[in-house]
């Protein structure tokens, strides 16, 4: 059992920024209940001063200092020029200027030695780390965060380990901005993984849900809208599952043919947010809601 959560704020790119870090950390903390293995939220348009914001996790090979400089030093010998460098405990975030091809700076950071890769965004980033919501917030200031839209989770393991590189969200590498929260389980997982990796797509996991990430951008590349890519998806997909996803500008959701796993959705005219329990729509919006429960086989996207 896991727990989901989104939110957007339509008109937030006109209207300034809205804190979207903050909100996602109140929600996921009202559904502890559901996982309290690992949290994770990605935060999507960002104002950055720089072409490309980077998220990258030192794994426990070496001291997290000297695999932090080794990734901004791979960024840089890229052909990236770092703008701002924040490092944390074993966690860098990164922000650079970088004119070249991402999935080639993508790659080299994956083969440096030490190096997860959480994402890379032109105006998103993913954070995300074992322990519940309001810990993570401690240790990674998601509030302090603000943007357009995002999507959480809170996981309670299941199908693979309890650790940082198994939370959510999941990065659909090497594509930018495009990220997905997910309950539920694949069970034709294995099958299309060795098709995408035939094709010459790459995994990080053993995560089904970093699948239906790397499936849907791969649908986006071929020129697929969003809504057409997670209409597909319906189909595509075997198992149980309700999903959401973030990209650039847009934010969507997709629920399978049995609707086994909840969600609630409550939208207004500026804003819409989602979650596999009203407690946590509540936790952000306490005025009297009009919620709805998306059915089975459904999907809905909105932008901003």
């Amino acid at each position: 059992m896991c727990g989901i959560a989104g939110i957007m704020y339509k008109q937030s790119r006109d209207n300034g920024l809205a804190p979207i870090g903050e909100e996602l950390v109140k929600m996921l903390e009202t559904m502890v209940h559901r996982g309290h293995d690992s949290a994770g939220v990605t935060v999507s348009g960002e104002s950055i001063d720089a072409d490309l914001l980077i998220r990258i996790w030192a794994d426990e090979s070496a001291p997290a200092t000297e695999i932090i400089e080794r990734a901004k030093e791979a960024v840089v010998n890229n052909g990236g020029v770092i703008v701002t460098a924040d490092s944390r405990d074993s966690y860098l975030r990164v922000t650079a200027n970088y004119q070249g091809d991402v999935p080639r700076l993508a790659k080299a950071l994956l083969e440096t030695p030490g190096v997860v890769l959480h994402s890379i965004g032109e105006g998103s980033e993913v954070i995300k780390d074992v322990g519940t919501p309001v810990v993570m917030d401690g240790r990674h200031r998601i509030s302090d965060i603000s943007g357009t839209h995002g999507v959480g989770h809170v996981r309670m393991a299941t199908e693979s380990k309890i650790d940082i590189s198994h939370a959510h969200p999941f990065w659909a590498y090497p594509f930018t901005d495009i990220t997905v929260v997910h309950n539920g389980q694949l069970t034709n997982y294995h099958g299309m993984k060795r098709e995408y990796e035939s094709r010459g797509h790459h995994f990080q996991t053993q995560n089904d849900s970093e699948l239906i990430a790397v499936y849907l951008a791969d649908k986006l590349a071929e020129g697929a809208a969003l809504n057409e890519a997670l209409t597909h998806s319906l189909d595509d997909l075997d198992g149980t599952f309700t999903y959401l996803v973030s990209t650039s500008d847009g934010m969507g959701y997709a629920k399978d043919r049995w609707a086994a796993k909840p969600l609630v959705l409550m939208e207004t005219d500026s804003v819409v947010a989602l979650a596999s329990e009203e407690v946590a729509l509540r936790s952000v919006f306490t005025d009297e809601l009009d919620r709805t429960e998306p059915q089975e086989h459904e999907v809905m996207t909105w932008s901003v």
